[in-house]
């Protein structure tokens, strides 16, 4: 299938896949890409040698700058000036340029979904669980503990805390070919994305109490931090480079073909 080109829109030398559809008032800088099923929304504005990725949409009177990058299926809203690289998926708005959420993440509130006892709870990501953690609470204050099977998934190796994060940052974008992780908010609040190559899901953490258990070949993402927020991360291997797969792509490519 062709491209659907508006008459008024304005592209230089621009590369065109299939299935792209540009709208009135669009100007495409020189060297830009527009990958195979994306959209740009009336006046939208893509500068010189910018990627808009299979997929993604970019709204009304959004601008991308020049070289930047927006990753397959992304969605930037509209009117949303883009001047760093938007991740796969991701949904971004606002004059900041924030990542609200991820499509096709539909988000868990554990304060909602999450049972108040111990337990854990099943994500539609493969091999992926939400731990509620046993909690004793009384007038000299809270404790919250686990050890290994009773809580923790594995023995811990490793283990890093992460703070001071901006809130329109991310952390993550990654997974691991042999290394788990288990994620815990231990103060403020933190969104995690899990994706296992066909499915993905987003959690929540908001409680001291709750872990999520992220196996090897598990795609993770982490965002909206709260500005209160430490996140503890405990992992079951020690750090090893080679271990991390970073490229998306590549990651999805790796469990098509089972291999870890």
């Amino acid at each position: 299938m062709t491209a659907a080109i508006h008459p008024s829109a304005q592209l230089a030398d621009v590369r065109v896949g299939a299935r792209v559809r540009v709208g009135p008032l669009v100007a495409v800088g020189a060297g830009a890409v527009l990958e195979d099923g994306c959209t740009l929304g009336a006046a939208a504005c893509v500068g010189e040698g910018a990627v808009i990725g299979t997929g993604a949409v970019v709204g009304d009177g959004a601008v991308v700058a020049a070289r930047v990058q927006v990753g397959a299926g992304a969605r930037v809203e509209a009117g949303t000036v883009i001047t760093r690289p938007v991740p796969a998926r991701a949904v971004v708005q606002g004059p900041q340029a924030t990542i609200v959420g991820y499509v096709d993440a539909a988000a868990r509130a554990p304060l909602r979904l999450v049972p108040t006892t111990p337990g854990t709870v099943e994500s539609v990501v493969k091999g992926v669980r939400l731990h509620v953690l046993r909690e004793v609470r009384d007038m000299r204050g809270d404790l919250c503990a686990a050890q290994v099977g009773d809580g923790l998934p594995f023995v811990v190796q490793r283990s890093f805390l992460v703070y001071n994060v901006p809130n329109a940052e991310l952390r993550g974008e990654h997974a691991h070919r042999r290394c788990g992780q288990f994620l815990m908010a231990v103060k403020g609040s933190v969104r995690v994305v899990v994706d296992d190559g066909s499915q993905r899901e987003e959690f929540i953490l908001d409680r001291p109490n709750l872990g999520l258990h992220l196996p090897p070949m598990t795609w993770g993402i982490q965002y909206r931090y709260s500005e209160d927020a430490v996140l503890l991360v405990l992992a079951s291997d020690p750090y090893d480079p080679a271990d991390y797969i970073r490229d998306y792509d590549e990651f999805v490519a790796l469990v098509r073909r089972g291999v870890a």
